[in-house]
């Protein structure tokens, strides 16, 4: 499928990864994309809700997890059949990180790829849909969830692995990806109540 970038779309990406950066942000960002990361504070979360609240809490995070696979398999479909590039691939002086160190694309960069894995972000809609889930099942955690998934944006145009409309794309596919999970929860929490941890 072709995607044409719009203008704003590019002007806000190259703002962000060729101009709003630091060795400070240069540093930290990484870190908001990294799975790894991630996955050591699902785990911490896990244990600390566990002592609090009792072994019934892992399947609330069963239900966390479902809904961030929902998302990452149906947005992967999605990069299947759209095939838009990185900026990586594609912009001239695009910023990014390989083996461990920051590297430019060169002005005379020309592109090599033709089919690419850009949009949607899958990052972006995982995030998003276990930050939604987050607030659903665990309504005291306030609004910190949203900042995970807002930061893991940011660091993906940072990076220069996605687009500003990449990342859109892919908070508003975890929104509807953690509304059905939440629907189908409730309907058989509804049903089988001894799956509900109160």
């Amino acid at each position: 499928m072709f995607f044409a970038t719009p203008a704003w779309d590019l002007q806000l990406f190259l703002l962000i990864n060729q101009h709003w950066n630091s060795g400070l942000l240069d540093f930290i960002m990484p870190l908001f994309s990294s799975m790894a990361v991630l996955m050591v504070l699902l785990a911490a979360a896990l244990i600390a809700a566990v002592i609090k609240g009792g072994k019934k809490q892992l399947i609330l995070f069963i239900v966390l997890l479902a809904g961030m696979g929902v998302s990452d398999f149906t947005t992967k479909l999605a990069k299947d059949q759209i095939f838009r590039l990185r900026p990586l691939n594609v912009v001239a002086g695009t910023r990014f990180v390989e083996d461990g160190r920051w590297q430019a694309r060169p002005d005379n960069f020309v592109r090599t790829k033709e089919r690419g894995t850009s949009y949607p972000s899958a990052h972006c809609a995982n995030t998003m849909t276990l930050a939604i889930l987050a607030l659903l099942l665990w309504p005291s955690l306030k609004g910190w969830p949203l900042l995970v998934s807002l930061l893991s944006g940011y660091s993906r145009i940072y990076l220069g692995k996605h687009f500003p409309t990449d990342v859109l794309a892919g908070w508003l596919w975890g929104v509807v990806i953690a509304g059905a999970v939440w629907l189908l929860w409730k309907e058989l929490s509804r049903r089988y109540p001894a799956l509900r941890p109160d």
